[in-house]
């Protein structure tokens, strides 16, 4: 876009120009814009420097607009407002909106609070829509590419994002009610390691939080079964030897299975910190608080 006379202008004068021009009269003109008599005369001969025009001239009965004058009068009744919407803090109104909304994560956040968040977005926002992306493993590249608005992930984004936590979370595993170790109270760690492992590959075959503290102990587990989603785990394990590992909320929602118990994972498995990751562009952005802020009122609540 070329601007080839802005340069020369003081955009301060507009308010009083317009002013000056609506009233005619400098005294009137130095009240309505809240400045001296003198402040406005000063402005009035800048104005007149600058346009190469006297604007008003002395009549009969007062000032009045030069042919130059009346010409920039109608325009400036077009330009204003639109300037005063330009440089006005932008406001979000979820009922009005259409936004669109992209998150990204594992089916964890999908199926523990997602149903909870995308009816509260729905609820105030009908006209929006969201588009929720599976996990992978460039999804924080996504961020900072700006295909995604916020990622969901119990581990925090790298430094040039933003994160911030949203919940606690801990582990338990799930296995056939006819398994030997059902009735433990709590696994022990050995006892653990020696079972026959259901393991969510979401980074690398690991299913990170869980493995990366065992992988620091040294002990690590073998998967006899991999899947890609936490809700398959536990649809493997009635009537075999497996175990899955779940985090506790999502476990719960098979907790009534007769074919199925839940039993606190080893307290080595430390618990996890849930996080919403964006990135700081996004941080000022009205509608992105918005949904930032429903996040945080949804996973409150659970």
């Amino acid at each position: 876009m070329r601007v080839t006379h802005l340069d020369r202008v003081d955009l301060n004068l507009l308010m009083p120009l317009a002013a000056l021009l609506e009233e005619r009269h400098v005294s009137r003109a130095a009240q309505r814009v809240n400045l001296s008599q003198p402040a406005v005369s000063r402005a009035l001969q800048r104005l007149r420097e600058t346009l190469g025009d006297e604007l008003l001239v002395r009549g009969a009965a007062g000032y009045e607009l030069t042919p130059r004058a009346e010409r920039i009068q109608r325009q400036l009744v077009a330009v204003l407002p639109r300037l005063e919407i330009l440089f006005a803090g932008e406001t979000f109104d979820p009922a009005s909106a259409a936004e669109s909304f992209r998150l990204a994560g594992t089916d964890y956040p999908a199926m523990v609070f997602g149903p909870a968040l995308f009816q509260r977005v729905f609820q105030q926002s009908p006209h929006s829509t969201v588009a929720f992306r599976a996990w992978h493993d460039g999804v924080f590249e996504d961020l900072t590419r700006g295909l995604t608005d916020i990622v969901f992930y119990g581990v925090a984004a790298p430094p040039v994002l933003r994160s911030e936590k949203l919940f606690k979370e801990t582990f338990v595993c799930v296995m056939s009610a006819d398994h030997p170790l059902s009735a433990q109270a709590q696994l022990q760690l050995d006892d653990y390691l020696r079972c026959s492992h259901v393991m969510v590959d979401i980074v690398e075959g690991d299913q990170t939080v869980i493995d990366r503290h065992l992988h620091a102990l040294g002990t690590p587990r073998t998967a006899s079964l991999r899947v890609p989603y936490h809700a398959a785990a536990p649809l493997a394990v009635p009537g075999t030897s497996l175990v899955a590992t779940l985090p506790r909320r999502m476990a719960a929602q098979h907790a009534d299975n007769p074919a199925l118990r839940l039993v606190p994972a080893p307290t080595e498995i430390l618990e996890m910190t849930y996080y919403m990751s964006w990135h700081p562009r996004l941080d000022d952005d009205p509608a992105q608080r918005w949904l930032r802020e429903t996040v945080r009122s949804v996973t409150a609540d659970i």
